[in-house]
């Protein structure tokens, strides 16, 4: 849950910039709540977060910071098709309180809902 932490204060940034670019095209005003395109953007442009960071190395700014890692069953880094099975299912994970993220308290092998269903896998990459 820390490495979400870290990692959320790092995407607001880039939403944050995400947004900025955008502005422009709407002439400069707020977006509103019926303009379906904007929170489209930004869940692609989550997506493009999480997933380019999970493809190159497994690792976002806090899983590195707390020497996890986001790979393969064989210690391998993720394609970007589990990436978006990832991304999809960590979604679904939150919606009922966040219950997917809880179950990492129950599961004997430590894993979240998204991790069962996208079959990917976090490691602990501290030297033993």
């Amino acid at each position: 849950m820390a490495a979400q932490a870290y990692d959320l204060f790092l995407l607001l940034a880039v939403l944050f910039v995400a947004t900025a670019i955008i502005l422009p095209f709407n002439d400069g005003e707020a977006f509103t709540p019926t303009q379906f395109f904007y929170p489209a953007y930004l869940l692609f442009i989550s997506f493009i977060f999480y997933g380019w960071f999970w493809t190159h190395g497994g690792q976002t700014l806090g899983l590195r910071a707390w020497k996890l890692a986001v790979l393969t069953d064989d210690r391998k880094p993720i394609g970007w098709k589990q990436a978006a099975m990832r991304f999809c299912m960590a979604l679904l994970s939150w919606l009922p309180l966040g219950l997917g993220f809880l179950w990492v308290l129950m599961d004997k092998d430590n894993n979240s809902w998204h991790d069962h269903l996208s079959k990917t896998y976090l490691f602990n990459t501290s030297p033993k």
